[in-house]
Parts: structure tokens; C-alpha cells; sequence
């Protein structure tokens, strides 16, 4: 734990004092501020409230993501992998854009009923978003971002006027304590379920496939044994966490290891760290499928528990065992990968691969 000066921030990179900061949100609030670029949501965004709004929030789009949900959505999760990688086989592929993108996009699309046929546009709004979280509005971000509430604006009105079902309806139909939510915080979740929606899925199939191109043993090992599949999903977001980090404020005096931290003072809360904290996981920077995982903090913990964490699961798994399916091996591409230019979350922005069968 240490202090440092560009941000001001406590950075918090042990496993147990991560865990500790994630459950007690009394303490540790997220409502004044999460990252450089999201200082405050001031109760309109989900991920930047506090109970009881956070709870009457989250409440909106839950069922949207229970286990049933979720599982209903395998076939056609499926059918989209199936289609994605259709006619692909040993030549040089950006697997970024042949796959880990487009399928949570889509994905997502259709649970907030929104064309997928846009998702050209959801990136560059969606990478925007990004930059916003990391840095704040500006240049060609703040352009984006308001030309993607304007797009949302136009569907709300639409779902205003005809209620269909999909997400962006259930939103707009929802009450809480008997009053429809806002024009701003219909807008709010918009973003949020179209960013947390591909974002965090995009990095972990990525990062996944990049650590098994590595690995030819574990390819072969997973072929084998589909039993495996999920131990590797979990082990990819242990190992190569797709959210680094993001901040919390104390809401009183409190101390952490000794140390005092005052009211209204940011701690930073360091996943990835977190998930290699020797104390936590034996031989850290070993990729493991015997780990038999039942904790990490890859989608956070507590009440800001990541709302979408068994769907990115579940595409991850389809995505991978439909690989396996297909293809023998995997080696590197034509070209080098390049990772997102973020300090917040960590992918792939081109991941040149090619599928051999």
C-alpha cells in the first residue's frame, strides 16, 4: 500500500485489503467517483451510486441477468459464434475484430433490441467511453458520446411509444418508489449496459486467446477435456484481468494495515494486482487450470459485483469450446497485437491470430 501523487490515491494492491474495501461500501463509496474521468454520478449511474439508489437501480435490470436468463441465451450465443467464424481457417485473422468485439456486441444488441447491424458505431461509442472513464470529456471522445446519447434519446422516445421485449423497455417502463426514472438516468444505462455489455468480454476472450497461443499444451489439454473450459475462463481473469483498477473515496476516517486514510481521501483498488497476490494464489504468474478458483476479484465484489459477469462467462466458454471445435491449433498472426491505450482496463486492440485446422 502507498500513496501516490497524481491522482492523490492510496493504491491498494493486496488481495485482502482489495476484498475488504469491495464489500464495505458503506466506507468505501462509489457515488464520488470511480476513475480520472467519472468523478461523480451523483445517483444516474449504476456503477457510481450508493444504496439505497444503487439497490433500487440494480433492481431495474436484474432479471435480465439471472442464471436462467442468461442460459436461455446459449443457442443463440452459438449461432453467432458459428456465424462469425464462418470460412475462417489458416490465414492471418485480427481476432479482435473477427470475433472479440463483434459477438458481445451483438450480444448485447439484442438484449437492449437495438440493431446489431450498428455495431460499427457501438465501437467507436464504446472506445470513447473508454477515454472518458480514463481521462475525462474531450476532443472526439465528448463528440461521440454525444452522438451516442443521441441515438439513445431517439430509441427511448421510440420505446416511449411502443414497449417491446428487451432491455431498454423494461428501463423505460420501470418505477422506483412509484416515479419513472429520469431522462438522464434512462440515458445512463443505456451507456453503461452497452459499454459493460462488450467491454469486459471483448478483453477476457482476448486475453484469453492470447495466453493460449502460448500455450499449444493447454489448446490441446482443453480439446481434450471440455470439462476444462471454464477452469480457463476463470484463470484468464485471475491471470489477465480485463479491469485493472478503479477507485473508491472514504466516507470517514479509517485505517488499512496501520495506515490512516481520512474522510473524503481516494483509494485505488487494483484487481489485477489483487488477482496475482501471492497470498492468494500459489505461484501467481503461473497459468493454472488445476487452481480450482473460488475467489477472485475480476468482476469486483459486493454490492458493485459486475451485473453481467455470468453472461461474459458463458460467451467466453461458447466462444472458446466452438474455437476448439474447429481448429487444431492456434499461432501467432501476421504482425504484432496491440493492447488498449487504457490505465483502466486491459485488452486488445488488434490481435493478429491464425486458426489452423
Amino acid at each position: 500500500m502507498y500513496h501516490e501523487p497524481r491522482f492523490g490515491s492510496w493504491v491498494l494492491t493486496r488481495f485482502d485489503d482489495v476484498y475488504g474495501v469491495l464489500r464495505d461500501h458503506e466506507t468505501f463509496s462509489s457515488a464520488r467517483g470511480i476513475s480520472p474521468g467519472i468523478n461523480g454520478g451523483g445517483g444516474t449511474l449504476m456503477i457510481t451510486s450508493d444504496p439505497p439508489r444503487h439497490t433500487h437501480l440494480r433492481g431495474v435490470v436484474n432479471k435480465a441477468f439471472t442464471p436462467q436468463r442468461v442460459a436461455a441465451l446459449r443457442p443463440r450465443i452459438q449461432q453467432i459464434v458459428d456465424e462469425l467464424l464462418a470460412g475462417v481457417g489458416n490465414e492471418s485473422v485480427d481476432a479482435v475484430a473477427l470475433l472479440t468485439y463483434p459477438l458481445p456486441v451483438i450480444v448485447i444488441a439484442g438484449l437492449l433490441g437495438i440493431p446489431p447491424t450498428d455495431r460499427e458505431r457501438f465501437k467507436r461509442w464504446s472506445s470513447a467511453v473508454v477515454g472518458f472513464t480514463d481521462t475525462g470529456m474531450r476532443g472526439d471522445n465528448t463528440l461521440a458520446v454525444m452522438e451516442m446519447m443521441q441515438y439513445f434519446a431517439g430509441v427511448i422516445a421510440q420505446r416511449r411509444t411502443a414497449l417491446g421485449d428487451d432491455l431498454i423497455s423494461a428501463i423505460v417502463a420501470a418505477t422506483i418508489d412509484g416515479e419513472r426514472l429520469s431522462d438522464r438516468e434512462l440515458l445512463a444505462f443505456c451507456l453503461l449496459l452497452l459499454v459493460a455489455g462488450n467491454e469486459t468480454t471483448t478483453n477476457l476472450i482476448g486475453n484469453m486467446l492470447n495466453v493460449l497461443v502460448e500455450r499449444p499444451d493447454l489448446w490441446t489439454a482443453l480439446r481434450d477435456n471440455r470439462a476444462l473450459v471454464p477452469a480457463a475462463v476463470e484463470e484468464t481473469l485471475r491471470y489477465d484481468s480485463p479491469v485493472l483498477l478503479l477507485w473508491r473515496t472514504a466516507t470517514r476516517p479509517v485505517e488499512i494495515r496501520g495506515t490512516p486514510i481520512a474522510e473524503n481521501e481516494k483509494v485505488m483498488v487494483v484487481y489485477a494486482a489483487a488477482n496475482r497476490d501471492p497470498d492468494a494464489f500459489p505461484e501467481p504468474d503461473e497459468f493454472r487450470l488445476d487452481r480450482g478458483l473460488s475467489r477472485h476479484v475480476a468482476f469486483g465484489y459486493g454490492i458493485h459485483y459486475c451485473l453481467g459477469a455470468p453472461l461474459a462467462r458463458l460467451e467466453a466458454e461458447v466462444a472458446l469450446n466452438e474455437l476448439l471445435d474447429r481448429f487444431a491449433r492456434v499461432e501467432r498472426g501476421d504482425g504484432p497485437g496491440e493492447r488498449l491505450g487504457s490505465g483502466i482496463l486491459r485488452g486488445f486492440k488488434r490481435l493478429p491470430l491464425r486458426f489452423l485446422v
